[in-house]
């Protein structure tokens, strides 16, 4: 089935510092999905940006004596080179939380929800710490999650088991900010009805399917345990505006805020291309497929926030796949930025292939299970399977044929047994691949992709055309040109996650890479244009380096 309307949706960065490899691991699956579909001939609107309203960001700038916009600019142009230049994410539209185009998305479904009752005033008494001398939002208030008993939980969330929580459920709440015990005082906010949502949310999360296993059964705990309405205000005066009077010195909430985004952006890129109801083709569309990409941390946000949003405004289509990672950590601990413990981005690929990060951490992926970055194993799976086994097969293959038959090499017309059986597995790899990237299982459809290069390598060596040549050499070519359709294929088949490197394939192969198409591909005389190797061997020296900047 083609052209489907293909919505994906990559979770927004937190504008407050540099990207790491976490952040990576759990959105790198969102742009094999939109690069494939695309292949595929369907219609993908692949979204993001950075999300740069919050406490954390206007405190962090109050310490610096400058305005908030500042530090949400440099990081979201940070972000951009990082995602986009860096890691070649290839966005329909990033943009950020701070546009016009996103606070009037924002405001109007408020507007919205508030008109229909979904969304109401209620005096609460909130956390303020005399110290400070102001209300702490969520994340400035510290204590003991009541759940698991984690005892830095947030006032939103707990990062150790992962439920949503409100500040009047910590025990010993403590000010983040200097370590006083807040007192409480009465303020009035707006809440979402979630409430009134519930069943509605259950009927749906039961019949959803295409859910990576971890978001199903967290999503159907939460709401088996039964859910609370959530304030969706906060007193501070960076963020949205609430578009009613009297409300000066509060804000829309961030988590409210940044999951509207992936309507705005849909918006955003109508009015980029001149057709502002473009939109509406992905979520006025029942058709329309909506991928939802982020980390474990993420999926309540997904699965229960901005579904509730979506059923209180109407008409709007629901999360179909929601593709959630589980945690990535570093040389077997948790990433920190206070103790240095972590990789950043910009930091790795200045020094590194990006390539190589994309196949590691699809290859070592946390699709099921938290997995580990590991300096030592990235070398050797870089070395061994990206260089060893894909690209000498790509690279033996392409040479042999340039250097003994510069002229090309011709598809024959009849194929021998083992040939014939080869070339069946190639044909059949591309649907195995299309329906585990289809199913979020990435690290299956890379194996499979891997599982022709290695049979590949077998069938060149068993040829032998450094033997063969000598005496068959019409028998040689054979084999060299039922060898370099392979290499076509696997131009093709490796695109979704080493675009670079399907790139410079198609560029030696005489594939015109702008027109690829995800089908195999027809044979015709295989000529090649100047091979070269695809990637770099990664050094002993390199990881040692590496390593001793940890902790440091």
């Amino acid at each position: 089935m083609k052209n489907r309307k293909i919505l994906i949706g990559a979770a927004w960065p937190y504008a407050n510092g540099s990207l790491h490899l976490g952040h990576a691991a759990a959105l790198v699956g969102s742009d094999i999905l939109a690069r494939y579909f695309r292949l595929n001939g369907d219609s993908v609107l692949f979204v993001s940006g950075s999300d740069c309203h919050g406490t954390p960001i206007a405190l962090e700038a109050e310490r610096l004596g400058i305005h908030p916009s500042e530090i949400a600019n440099k990081y979201h142009e940070e972000f951009v080179k990082t995602l986009i230049g860096g890691l070649a994410f290839s966005y329909d539209v990033y943009t950020n939380t701070t546009t016009e185009n996103h606070q009037q998305v924002v405001q109007e479904i408020f507007l919205k929800l508030y008109q229909a009752g979904l969304i109401y005033k209620k005096t609460e008494e909130l956390p303020y710490c005399k110290t400070c001398r102001r209300f702490l939002p969520d994340r400035y208030i510290e204590g003991e999650c009541p759940i698991c008993h984690f005892v830095s939980a947030r006032g939103d969330q707990c990062d150790n088991c992962g439920n949503l929580t409100n500040t009047r459920q910590l025990i010993n709440p403590k000010c983040k900010i200097c370590g006083s015990v807040p007192i409480w005082k009465e303020s009035e906010h707006f809440f979402l009805k979630i409430t009134a949502l519930q069943e509605q949310l259950k009927d749906w999360v039961k019949v959803s399917n295409g859910w990576r296993l971890n978001a199903k059964n967290f999503t159907t705990e939460l709401l088996n345990r039964g859910f609370i309405d959530r304030a969706i205000t906060r007193d501070t005066e960076w963020g949205i505006p609430i578009p009613l009077d009297g409300y000066d010195t509060k804000r829309i909430y961030v988590w409210f805020d940044a999951v509207c985004g992936y309507l705005s952006a849909s918006k955003e890129w109508a009015s980029s291309i001149g057709e502002k109801n473009a939109w509406k083709e992905f979520w006025e569309n029942n058709d329309a497929i909506h991928y939802y990409v982020h980390g474990k941390d993420n999926i309540p946000f997904h699965t229960i926030i901005w579904p509730s949003i979506l059923l209180a405004a109407g008409g709007l289509h629901l999360p179909d796949r929601i593709i959630s990672s589980e945690y990535l950590t570093l040389e077997k601990k948790q990433f920190s930025k206070s103790r240095h413990w972590a990789v950043w981005l910009p930091d790795f690929l200045a020094r590194f292939d990006f390539e190589t990060l994309r196949y590691y951490l699809v290859a070592n992926g946390s699709e099921t299970s938290d997995a580990d970055f590991s300096w030592k194993e990235f070398a050797v799976r870089t070395n061994k399977e990206l260089i060893g086994t894909f690209g000498n097969f790509v690279h033996r293959v392409v040479s042999f044929i340039d250097n003994n038959f510069p002229e090309g090499v011709s598809f024959p017309e009849t194929l021998d047994e083992v040939s014939s059986v080869f070339i069946n597995s190639s044909e059949k790899a591309f649907q195995s691949v299309s329906l585990a990237i289809e199913a979020g299982n990435f690290r299956k459809a890379l194996r499979t992709v891997f599982e022709l290069v290695e049979d590949g390598n077998r069938y060149f060596n068993d040829a032998a055309p450094w033997k063969s040549i000598k005496l068959d050499r019409k028998k040689t070519e054979n084999n060299l040109a039922v060898s370099g359709q392979i290499v076509k294929c696997l131009a093709i088949l490796i695109n979704p996650f080493l675009p670079k490197s399907s790139e410079k394939i198609c560029n030696e192969i005489g594939l015109n890479f702008s027109e690829l198409k995800w089908a195999y591909p027809s044979v015709s005389l295989l000529k090649i244009n100047n091979p070269k190797t695809l990637y770099k061997i990664i050094n002993e020296s390199d990881i040692a380096d590496q390593e001793a900047l940890l902790g440091k």
